[in-house]
């Protein structure tokens, strides 16, 4: 008669979500001074929150990533990141050090997820030039762009970024590329999504409150 052998049944655990909202410290304060922050940015540096949240690495690994954001969005954006690492949606790099960090520390891809940033709204390609004339929502600390290279930004058929050229056909998914359930997170909270735009600029990598 043939015995089965019992054997312990392995069940990996996986670290739980964790998201903590507090006030900028002083060292980020001085260094968002000057380059990406000013007198005469709609927000003061009192009115933004450093968001920390569990996300999911491209190497398949969990990683803390921390966001500039309006104190206003802090709370429903941790329940965004929430749905998100449910979805186990990976994001490249999104440490303050990649976005706000000297040039030469970044990251060489370039896939850096952002945040607030005190700039003009960008031109469409169709249009050219550097700016708008408006503020961005990224100036209101009420933006957050994934996944640049993945999620790129197009007028016209065009990217000026060379490596999301062939992201520009949204047909067919891949790896760190915003699905509907992403943009359903997003929507939970209110926010809008650049892919959703009308006319021939889309901003896939953006979401903001107010969709634009």
């Amino acid at each position: 008669m043939l015995r089965l052998l019992a054997l312990p049944l392995v069940v990996l655990a996986i670290a739980p979500y964790d998201s903590t909202i507090r006030p900028l410290p002083a060292p980020l304060e001085a260094n968002l001074e000057g380059r990406f922050w000013r007198p005469g940015c709609p927000v003061p540096l009192s009115q933004l929150r450093l968001l920390t949240v569990s996300h999911w690495g491209f190497d398949g690994r969990v990683h803390e990533g921390q966001l500039v954001v309006n104190r206003d969005v802090a709370a429903p954006l941790a329940k965004v990141f929430r749905r998100l690492y449910a979805l186990r949606f990976p994001i490249r790099h999104m440490r303050l050090d990649d976005m706000y960090g000297p040039k030469r520390a970044r990251p060489a891809d370039g896939d850096i997820s952002g945040s607030f940033h005190c700039r003009q709204a960008v031109p469409s390609p169709c249009i050219g030039g550097t700016g708008s004339g408006s503020w961005s929502n990224h100036a209101y600390g009420n933006a957050v762009d994934l996944n640049p290279v993945e999620n790129p930004y197009v007028g016209c058929g065009r990217t000026r970024d060379r490596a999301g050229a062939r992201y520009l056909d949204r047909s067919r998914l891949r790896k760190g590329m915003v699905t509907p359930a992403v943009v359903r997170a997003f929507r939970s909270i209110g926010w809008g999504w650049g892919g959703e735009w009308t006319g021939r600029t889309k901003d896939y990598m953006h979401f903001s409150t107010t969709g634009h």
